[in-house]
Parts: C-alpha cells; structure tokens; sequence
C-alpha cells in the first residue's frame, strides 16, 4: 500500500481545524500538511447540528479568528452565520485545498525508529482503506462524538406514540406547526430550541429534572457599532475582542470567587424579564454554584418572551414514565406531547476516537496527563486542540495551534525529530482535564487525560495566562524531552 506523507496531519475540519490550517501556512511555511475530514464538508458542529435556532453561547468577536474580522454589529449569531463564516475563511486562505473529505481516521500508530505517524484511514462510503503518514499529528476534532448523542433509558418509551428526536439528529424539514412539543434538558440545547419551536408550535414545554443558571445578553455589541463608524473593521475587531476577553474573564473570577453575590445578580436579572407571581427559585435556581456547569445564554431574552407569552412553559420535576401520548410526571402530573426532543446532552470521545499505539504499545488516553492543556504525556510529536470551557473555544484553539508552530519551528532549526512530555505520575495530583460537573463530562471523564495542579501540567481557563505560557514562554522546557531518531531508537532498544 502507498503511503502518502505530509509533515503535519490536522485531524477535523471544523473551527479548530480550519485556524490549524492558517496557522501552519502562515509560520511554518515549508511544511506541507492536510486536514483530514470524516463527514462530506467542513464546518465541525456547526454543520452537523441543524436543529431549530441553533447558535453559539460565544460572542463572534471571540468565537471568530483573530486573523479574519467579525465585521457585523451582530455578536451572537446563528449557527448558519458560523458555518458561511467557516467557509469563507476557509475558501479566502486557500486552506479548502488542503482538506481530504471522508477520510476518517480509525488508528495512529507512532514508530520512534522512524520518527513518524502511519495513520490508517478509511475513504468514502466504501471505507477504502489507506494510510497517510507525518511528522507531527494535531488532532482537532474537539471532543463531542459526531455518531450520536447521549439518549437516556426512558422507562415506558416504547409504548410512545408520537415522534421522539434527539436534537443531534434532527430531521430535514420537519413541519412542527400547531403541535404540543416537550423538550426535556435545561442545558444550551434546550434553552436554545424552546424560544425557536415556539414560534411555530401549538406551545412548547421545557422539561427539566432540575434547573440550570442562564443570563440574557443583547445579540448586538452597541461598542462594536459605535466604533465602526469612525474606525477600520480591523482595529474594531481586535478592540472589542480583547474587550469581551477581559469582560468574560472579569466575570468568571467574579463569579467563582463569589458564588453568592453571582446567584443573587443572576436572580435579579432573570427577574426583570419575567411576571412578578413566576417561580423563578423553582425554575431557575440551581442547586450548585455558578460555572460549576457552563451558563446557558439566552439572547435578548427570547426565552422569557417565550414564557411571557406563555407559547412556552417550564416544568421541574422528574419523569415516571413515557405513555402513549406523552409523559407521566413523580408528582403526578401528565405532558401530552406530538413530539418528545430529547435534549439531554452528548457523547465526548477523546481524540476523535482514534486508536493511538506507540511503539506497538496502545495508549490509554485516560492515564495520560496534559502538558499546556494540548500535549500527552509519553505521546511523541501530537497535540490536542481543547478550547476553553468558561470562554470562546476559538481564543484557546489560536493560542494552540501557534504553539504547535512554534514547536515545529524549534525541533527543524534544532534538527530534532520527536518531542515528547514526560511526567513522573507517582509526583503529580490527579485532576480531571474537563473540571465542570456537567452530565456529559462527568460520563466521560475517564476517557480524557489528566492534569495536575501546577504548570506545565495545569490548563488555566484564562486567555491571558495562556497567552503567555503558548506564546513567549521558552521551549527548552524540562517537561519536554527532545531526540532525534536515530537517538531515540537505540535508547529504546537498550531499554528494552
């Protein structure tokens, strides 16, 4: 079999994927890469999710590169507006031409005689296998799973009668006009779909088993629109994206610091938009404290118009069982409903899914520690593009993949090989990478590595120290061990 090598593998073509393209292009000029892409077109999520009002909690001002302008006055967008965006950046920097579409990565296996990655790839619907090989493999898939979302064991589903939908598979052109729906969540998902399905819909019930923190914001960014009447599109960018940077870490630090007065601000807000005689504890108030789970946003608080108007409505309570026509309540009360979505979160898989092996050795993803929040620990020349949790994927996603730049920089003018962290575990704390108590990360936190509790083994949820650490400090890094093959081989066969 031919094997075709590039000396970078970029694995998902979505927002991530795409900015590793620039980025490669821009600093690392000589190097070729290709950005591998399971599914038929690019965008990542943004074309995968096609469910009713979808759109991004992260303001475009952050969400967008820092290398392409937002130029519209609208900050919080739909997802349709993400997705062109996506593509015009992609078409704009000629990084289209790099992508490899249906070509999904089942395994990476890394020789240190070679110092290389062999990747075994099946292509198109007839899953032709092939393998691509390089020098250094990104992997920025991101970690939710594209085969399906989390569906719980519903007792009595099966004597439902109407239409159940997970919002991850949502049906083309589903005509929902006039029907009684019931959406069960209180995450994003479902305080995105509830205002949208009311529009439409015969009225709409959230459905929750307890309830989750939410904010209003504008969609607009009055400063944005200001600005752009007396200054280029580029300056305003980079101004009012530094600006929601500061803004959004000034109020994560305020709010864990001070869990209390964020409840009570947060009350305060949501109360404004709602009747006075409305439960807002009941429905509203959540029983930990605030970015213990990721805020729920809710643009020019479309979900209270929806519940003012009262085309939609909020239930808290649990589920007893499905019936024919709709849900059984613990409390006793009955939800009739056309059509059940269930928004009850996803599936993450580590590192897209992909089968790692070094040496012949198989890695367990769960039992290595993240250097930077990117490396692995024992993995050589690999990187793992994680955005942040408490802010834009996109800010930590470009900080990332310039690092990964400048590392491929180091080790050619360095005439090294491989670079591979490593860690004494018997000397670290163990703490969950994903450190949210969200259901979807909690099912999955085994499978994603570990961090420690100081640097390099720490990923901060703060831009401007990650700013720092990936972008100025040194690479001769003691967490770092760099060899060249030749090297590194004949270490490995006298330790063996």
């Amino acid at each position: 079999m031919t094997v075709k090598h590039f000396d970078v593998l970029v694995l998902g073509a979505g927002l991530s994927g795409i900015g590793a393209g620039y980025h490669l292009q821009k600093n690392c000029p000589s190097k070729t890469y290709a950005i591998l892409e399971a599914r038929e077109d690019l965008g990542g999520t943004w074309d995968l999710f096609r469910y009713p009002g979808i759109r991004s909690d992260s303001d475009m001002f952050t969400l967008g590169y820092s290398f392409r302008p937002w130029t519209s006055n609208k900050s919080i967008v739909d997802g349709s507006e993400i997705l062109q965006y996506l593509r015009d950046t992609s078409r704009e920097f000629g990084i289209d031409s790099n992508i490899r579409y249906g070509h999904r990565v089942i395994a990476a296996a890394w020789s240190s005689e070679e110092a290389r990655w062999t990747l075994d790839i099946e292509v198109g619907e007839q899953r032709t296998p092939v393998q691509y090989s390089c020098n250094f493999f990104y992997v920025c898939s991101g970690y939710y799973s594209y085969e399906g979302g989390y569906q719980p064991d519903f007792p009595g589903l099966e004597n439902y009668t109407g239409q159940l939908i997970h919002p991850q598979q949502w049906p083309e052109g589903l005509d929902y006009s006039g029907k009684r729906i019931v959406v069960i969540g209180s995450g994003a998902t479902a305080v995105t779909l509830v205002p949208a399905l009311a529009k439409k819909a015969a009225h709409v019930t959230m459905l929750q088993r307890s309830p989750s923190y939410v904010m209003s914001l504008p969609d607009d960014d009055v400063i944005a629109k200001a600005m752009r009447k007396v200054l280029p599109s580029s300056w305003v960018h980079k101004t009012v994206r530094f600006k929601n940077v500061m803004l959004s870490t000034a109020i994560y630090r305020l709010f864990r610091f001070k869990p209390e007065f964020a409840k009570r601000l947060l009350r305060k807000g949501i109360a404004a938009h709602l009747p006075q005689d409305f439960p807002i504890d009941t429905h509203f108030k959540p029983s930990y404290n605030p970015w213990d789970q990721r805020l729920c946003l809710v643009p020019n608080g479309d979900l209270f118009t929806a519940l003012r108007e009262q085309s939609a409505s909020i239930v808290t309570d649990r589920i007893s069982s499905f019936t024919p026509t709709g849900i059984m309540l613990e409390s006793g009360q009955s939800l009739d409903a056309d059509i059940v979505v269930s928004a009850t979160g996803l599936k993450l898989v580590a590192c897209g899914g992909v089968q790692l092996t070094v040496d012949g050795e198989p890695v367990t993803i769960g039992q290595t520690y993240s250097y930077k929040g990117l490396m692995l620990s024992g993995i050589p020349n690999a990187a793992v593009c994680v955005g942040y949790t408490n802010a834009s994927w996109t800010l930590r996603a470009d900080l990332s993949s310039e690092f990964v730049c400048r590392l491929i920089n180091y080790m050619s003018r360095k005439n090294y090989d491989q670079c591979r962290p490593q860690i004494d575990p018997s000397e670290m704390d163990q703490r969950p990478l994903l450190d949210m108590t969200s259901g979807y990360i909690l099912r999955a936190v085994e499978q994603f590595p570990k961090q420690g509790k100081q640097q390099p083994w720490q990923q901060n949820q703060n831009y401007l120290q990650d700013l720092l650490s990936m972008k100025f400090t040194t690479l001769d890094d003691k967490a770092l061990k760099f060899s060249r093959a030749h090297a590194a081989s004949t270490s490995l066969k006298q330790s063996a």
